[in-house]
């Protein structure tokens, strides 16, 4: 059997863009820094890479659409921070997000990744921002690596 899947390895002239929702940035900023320095360890140059930043999770999906429209980036990844409150503002939000950034990856056919944190408390994102879970920003850019490397693989 012939398997195909893609190496976590950049060719280091992929154009890259990162679009980073702000709302909870103290939790935000952690997940940027761990995206950037994963695109950077696995050969991503600093110069192909762009930060979008918009006002939050709602937003992601609107500016990625004009990214991709663009042309100009090979990939995209996406971070962001839901914490669930005492309103169902927090369901709304993370399921407009997911649909929304899938919607465009679809539509684009390109790598997008969904870093967008959904979590019941403050402790939560914090863990999953550098702390105890590791880092989700730099999880979301390893996906994007490696899902580079597959659709070169596949042609």
């Amino acid at each position: 059997m012939n398997i195909i899947e893609g190496k976590l390895r950049l060719k280091g002239d992929e154009k890259v863009a990162i679009i980073n929702g702000r709302f909870n940035h103290i939790i935000t900023d952690r997940l940027v820094e761990g995206a950037k320095d994963a695109f950077v360890r696995h050969g991503g140059d600093d110069k192909n890479l762009d930060l979008i930043l918009v006002p939050g999770a709602f937003e992601i999906p609107f500016a990625l659409e004009k990214a991709l429209a663009t042309g100009r980036y090979d990939a995209v990844c996406c971070v962001g921070a839901v914490i669930r409150g005492a309103t169902p503002h927090f369901d709304y939000i993370s399921a407009e997000a997911t649909k929304g950034i899938a919607t465009v990856a679809l539509k684009y056919g390109k790598p997008v990744s969904n870093g967008v944190l959904t979590t019941d408390t403050i402790e939560q994102a914090i863990e999953r921002a550098g702390s105890k879970v590791g880092n989700k920003g730099a999880e979301a850019m390893v996906t994007i690596i490696e899902m580079l490397d597959l659709y070169s693989e596949l042609g």
